[in-house]
């Protein structure tokens, strides 16, 4: 038979033609068929497969819902996406049955299925092997999928709670504790999940945790926790990890703070170290309370004192001072982002900044200084707090930063789905937007300030995802109706203030703790969350209950914190406490704020730094926002922040070469050192014997008087005679002048200096 020729062709190219044509709408209609095939083989006949209890447990032990894989948190990849973390399951299972034209799950071959042929290192994936065709999540999804991939029938059980066992153990250096996983159903039933949940522990230098809750622990001392998800729900194993060392001679316990500080360390057998001298002291705490250094003055007659209660009183001479407001001030205004981003902006950053600072100088109590920023209204001149608003505007930045600010709650994540950490989800997100969604602005007399006022209406806001209009609601409670005419904030402020809210009061003391002893109770300071559990649970609850019985009271927080013989514990460490990071059994050191060291610099060469549209002294600590920044090259390399958000984090507080080599060499630190009216050029004139001056630099710089060797040094080097490049001998003044310089500069480069310890 002859070749067919022209446009004649045989049966079988026909049939290619046609197959080549219609090949990917069959497959897709095969596969679709394929799901509703009836199973034979013996696997088939099994327990059938749960989508909810089975198959997405895998999916997420397995990774393939992450961020970086399928997840559409991280937009997924090759089309292929899944909700993070399996939070959606009906829409997961849409994805994988009714995607791809059926080519993801074959039920007539379930091991031909692409979702097996891929996560099995069949075939090239991205991700590699996530599922090995000897384990048991294949061997789920092969069942699932030879079961007709259906979704979950009505009658099936549903998942209930989780819970780990045990729930919290002792665990000697180097030892190990198998975690056990518990799903409970609502069929009464409780299965054991231990292989498919994840985990993760929140200090990896304390302990280690394998893919089957097997915590190894290495050779660091102290408390550590596992976070242990499944099904979107989480449980924590929380270990304490005793050193095992006899803890006798404590210091004595002068408040509640010494008593659970040190009853932790007695339990976990670490020694504190010895209490501080008075000088050290005496620094640390002006240094923590008032952002600046003793005076040479105070040194001498606090050192001089005999009296018992000393520090006491230097606590409440410090607490009673505007440099306490001041230094404060500048706390709070960077966290509450009061930010210049133009000219006009200065009349409300310079209001903002009063308003905080008189607030803090009066003792305002926290709820009402809270309250009064959240439900303000009006325009800045007249009612300050208003500022807040001219800077967050929108009520998804103000949720957010009022959660992460005054609840320590980052809610971030539940904006486009449920948080992976914690119990919020979308709904909890936006009906806590509602509290701000009649927030109203008009443009106002004043070049670029907004009049805020109350919208009258119902509060409402949008879920953007299900588009459900959602009613004000807080973290885990109910709030009362509102109505039109009253302001959702101020619900929002006497929820926030109540007794037994379980974030306000805490956010506040964990932050306090923060910033008097270098590290959180809960780190980081405004994630506090049940999968981050404090260090010391005790200590934390105990804080949070005596800040709300004093009124929220912050100046008394504060004498609390710095009253307690655990925070006059010296920095040195001694022989069993040198790796503790985490129970304060010792002072961490921590390097000066960019503000706090600047105004030292000055205070020990006897200049001052000149800031615009500032009267003249002006300290940086009391500088009202982040413009002064751009002008101040010291400021940017020492990391004072921007405010441009709410976490302590934007604060550079890590040494770095720059900041080396402005200290060394910077021509500001020269020019401060040389100046005609310094204090070297004073020294230089004074009749006084140059130990005299030598003590004072000491007492001015760290609070002490020189030791013995550090003083016959000092006098040595001023004693020399200078000589010029020619090597001619320079004048006597002059001489003495750039010694004392040198003497100066010195003493600024030592870590003594440079760090509160």
């Amino acid at each position: 038979m002859a070749a067919p020729t022209g446009n004649h062709m045989t049966g079988f190219d026909h049939a290619f033609r046609l197959y080549s044509r219609w090949r990917g709408p069959c497959l897709w209609l095969i596969g679709i068929l394929s799901l509703t095939m009836i199973p034979t083989s013996a696997e088939a006949a099994e327990r059938p497969v749960s989508f909810v209890n089975d198959v997405m447990p895998v999916l997420t032990k397995a990774g393939c819902n992450m961020g970086v894989c399928h997840a559409k948190a991280g937009n997924g990849q090759n089309g292929f996406q899944l909700s993070l973390l399996g939070f959606e399951p009906r829409e997961d299972f849409e994805h994988l049955v009714k995607e791809g034209r059926g080519r993801r799950l074959f039920a007539g071959t379930p091991e031909r299925s692409l979702l097996l042929l891929k996560a099995s290192g069949q075939m090239p994936h991205g991700g590699g092997v996530r599922l090995p065709a000897s384990s048991e999540g294949y061997a789920h999804l092969r069942n699932w999928i030879q079961q007709g991939a259906p979704f979950d029938a009505a009658g099936d059980p549903q998942f209930v709670s989780f819970e780990v066992q045990p729930k919290r153990g002792t665990i000697a250096r180097r030892g190990e504790q198998q975690i056990k996983a518990l799903a409970h159903y609502s069929d009464g039933s409780v299965r054991d999940v231990t292989s498919s949940a994840l985990y993760e522990t929140n200090d990896k230098a304390i302990a280690e945790v394998t893919d089957r809750g097997l915590l190894k622990v290495l050779d660091i001392t102290g408390n550590v926790a596992v976070m242990v998800r499944y099904q979107g729900h989480v449980a924590v194993f929380s270990a304490s990890v005793p050193l095992g060392v006899p803890v006798e001679n404590l210091p004595p316990a002068k408040n509640f703070v010494d008593e659970l500080v040190f009853s932790n360390l007695k339990v976990l057998g670490i020694p504190p170290s010895a209490a501080c001298d008075d000088a050290t002291f005496l620094r640390r705490v002006t240094l923590d309370v008032a952002g600046r250094l003793p005076t040479s003055e105070e040194a001498t007659a606090f050192l001089s004192s005999n009296a018992a209660d000393k520090r006491d009183m230097v606590i409440e001479t410090l607490l009673r001072s505007p440099e306490y407001a001041d230094y404060f001030a500048g706390k709070w205004a960077a966290l509450l982002k009061n930010r210049r981003d133009d000219a006009s902006d200065m009349v409300a950053n310079f209001a903002f900044h009063a308003w905080v600072r008189d607030s803090l100088l009066a003792n305002k109590p926290y709820d009402q200084f809270v309250r009064e920023l959240l439900a303000a209204t009006g325009q800045i001149i007249g009612n300050p707090p208003v500022a807040w608003y001219k800077r967050v505007t929108e009520p998804k930045e103000q949720l957010e930063d009022v959660a992460q600010l005054f609840l320590g709650v980052r809610m971030q994540c539940a904006q486009c789905h449920h948080h992976p950490f914690e119990r919020w989800s979308q709904d909890d997100y936006y009906s806590l937007a509602a509290f701000f969604s009649q927030v109203g602005r008009k443009p106002s007399a004043t070049r670029g300030e907004d009049l805020i006022f109350h919208k009258r209406g119902i509060a409402l806001a949008a879920n953007m995802k299900t588009g459900l209009k959602l009613k004000p609601a807080a973290l885990g409670d109910k709030i009362p109706d509102i109505t039109a005419d009253e302001d959702p904030r101020l619900k929002l402020a006497d929820w926030m203030s109540a007794k037994d809210n379980p974030f306000f009061a805490k956010a506040l003391v964990n932050r306090y703790w923060k910033h008097f002893f270098q590290r959180g109770l809960v780190e980081p300071e405004d994630d506090i969350r049940d999968t981050n559990p404090p260090t010391n649970p005790e200590l934390l609850n105990a804080l949070e209950k005596h800040f709300i019985s004093s009124g929220f009271d912050l100046k008394d927080l504060v004498r609390v914190i710095t009253r307690s013989n655990a925070y006059q514990l010296s920095a040195a460490p001694n022989a069993h406490n040198i790796v503790d990071r985490q129970n304060y059994s010792r002072y961490y050191p921590r390097r000066l704020q960019a503000e706090v060291l600047l105004d030292a610099i000055d205070n020990i060469t006897g200049t001052q730094t000149d800031f615009a549209n500032l009267p003249k002294g002006t300290k940086a600590v009391a500088l009202p926002d982040n413009s002064y920044n751009r002008g101040s090259s010291f400021l940017r390399v020492f990391g004072r922040p921007e405010g441009e958000s709410v976490c302590e984090c934007e604060r550079v507080q890590s040494s770095s070469l720059a900041q080396s080599l402005h200290l060394i060499n910077a021509a500001e630190i020269k020019a401060k050192l040389a100046h005609p009216t310094g204090r070297a050029e004073q020294f230089s004139k004074d009749d006084r014997p140059i130990e005299a001056k030598v003590r004072d630099l000491y007492l001015i710089a760290f609070s002490r008087e020189p030791r013995p060797a550090e003083l016959k040094t000092a006098l040595d080097y001023l004693a020399e005679a200078r000589v010029d490049a020619e090597g001619r001998p320079v004048d006597a003044p002059k001489s003495g002048r750039e010694n004392f310089q040198d003497l100066m500069w010195a003493l600024i480069n030592t870590k003594e200096f440079l760090f509160n310890h």
